[in-house]
């Protein structure tokens, strides 16, 4: 005869194991996907195309002549294949979210699918506005700021290795940077904190965001107030936003009760 305990644990295996596969195919998906933007960025405007592209920024701001070294012997070939890895990942990134939203769907409560999916979307777009804000606006400021100071007698000539992590703390500060709004509508929608607590923290939130401007990114006005005041600007957004999802993810027995006038439990 079988123990209770062995009656519980009856049948617990083989979801478990379908659950791996599950995942595992989801991973091999978006791993697929990540290869297929990398051939097609291979293809055009190839690895050579993608450096200069990202370093047309700093190559305009550079003086007369000068141009970008390499003192690695394996740099030339190694650099630009990462930053093709890297923009295969940034193409592919929508296939490899709905991967994880297409695992984790079926787990959620359908006043959770209306939040997440939303909140899915919006985190790419806005990690995208980061990075494009970062070069399109940003790089250019820093590297004329830069230039500026630098003295007549020193002929500039950077490292690519150096740019490229450079780029990618960049990239990396002012993506995470825009994420703000996501960040203060899921501490609203869980409860963390209220949209009225959020609102008087508003002055602190200012200081900690030139904080962190100076801390992650270059010694240079620019750049810290080029992040510090998107980031202010987007947690009056979040806050906005928290409103208006608290109410389009509220659970269906929530919404009963708050229409019938009394309060959830």
């Amino acid at each position: 005869m079988s123990s209770p305990q062995e009656d519980e644990l009856a049948g617990t295996e083989q979801p478990f194991v379908s659950h791996l596969m599950e995942l595992r195919d989801r991973l091999i998906r978006a791993l697929v996907a990540v290869a297929i933007a990398f051939g097609v960025l291979c293809a055009w405007p190839g690895p050579g195309g993608l450096f200069d592209l990202l370093a047309v920024p700093l190559v305009s701001h550079l003086p007369q002549g000068s141009s970008m070294i390499a003192t690695n012997v394996l740099s030339p070939f190694l650099v630009p294949l990462k930053i093709t890895l890297l923009a295969a990942f940034l193409v592919a990134l929508p296939v490899v979210l709905y991967q994880v939203w297409a695992f984790v769907a079926p787990g959620l409560y359908s006043h959770e699918k209306r939040l997440v999916m939303p909140l899915v979307v919006s985190s790419t777009l806005l990690f995208f506005a980061g990075v494009a804000f970062c070069y399109f606006f940003v790089f250019g400021k820093v590297f004329t700021f830069i230039q500026s100071f630098a003295p007549k007698s020193i002929t500039a000539a950077p490292d690519i290795e150096a740019y490229l992590g450079f780029v990618m703390n960049m990239f990396i500060a002012f993506g995470a940077a825009f994420e703000v709004p996501v960040v203060v509508v899921v501490l609203a929608r869980m409860g963390i904190v209220t949209v009225p607590q959020l609102k008087q923290f508003r002055g602190y939130f200012i200081v900690l965001a030139f904080v962190i401007a100076a801390v992650i990114t270059p010694p240079d006005i620019v750049s810290q107030l080029a992040l510090a005041i998107p980031m202010c600007l987007l947690y009056e957004v979040g806050l906005w936003a928290a409103n208006a999802f608290a109410r389009y993810s509220k659970a269906p027995d929530a919404e009963a009760e708050e229409s019938n006038g009394t309060s959830p439990s």
